[in-house]
């Protein structure tokens, strides 16, 4: 009887030896996969619709990644947005549109939806999108402001369209 706890003992504690893995590093598989775009899905817009182009500044942003590119994408999956650019550096918004579809009342609450803290203001719709780069505020002066007065650097500041004059004081 004595041999036989023995031996099945010694099973016991060959069996679990055996059955527990020495090694601590994980097992690593690799699965093919296929992706297929799904073109159903997609979203579809009318060739024949009259787009227009809305173009506004977003106060509230804090960073290019998480907050442009938050409202960007929010934008850009609305039915019928054609496309969307958010500029974090300028606060700027480009909106190309169906204007069957999307209003600018529906593109304010859109970035409203975005985050509690962007506000949309200046709306207006353009015919082209701005390209100018932001310029900044000693060139402004130079360009824009050089050898007038006080009283005409005023009315300079009325009539400039250039971010820098904005902040001018």
């Amino acid at each position: 009887m004595k041999t036989l706890q023995n031996i099945l003992a010694i099973a016991l504690i060959s069996i679990s030896m055996i059955a527990c893995k020495s090694e601590t590093s994980p097992e690593v598989k690799t699965i093919e996969t296929t992706s297929e775009i799904n073109t159903n899905a997609a979203k579809k817009l009318n060739p024949n619709a009259t787009y227009a182009k809305a173009e506004f500044g977003i106060e509230g942003m804090t960073c290019a990644m998480g907050c442009a590119k938050t409202i960007e994408k929010k934008i850009a999956k609305m039915d019928g947005v054609k496309s969307a650019k958010v500029d974090f550096e300028k606060e700027i918004a480009m909106v190309e549109y169906d204007e069957a579809m999307v209003t600018p009342k529906t593109l304010e609450e859109a970035v409203a939806k975005a985050g509690d803290t962007y506000k949309v203001k200046d709306m207006k719709t353009v015919d082209s999108f701005s390209s100018e780069k932001h310029v900044c505020k000693a060139d402004c002066d130079k360009e824009a402001c050089a050898n007038k007065t006080d009283a005409e650097k005023a009315a300079c500041k009325k009539d400039c369209k250039k971010d820098c004059c904005a902040t001018k004081a």
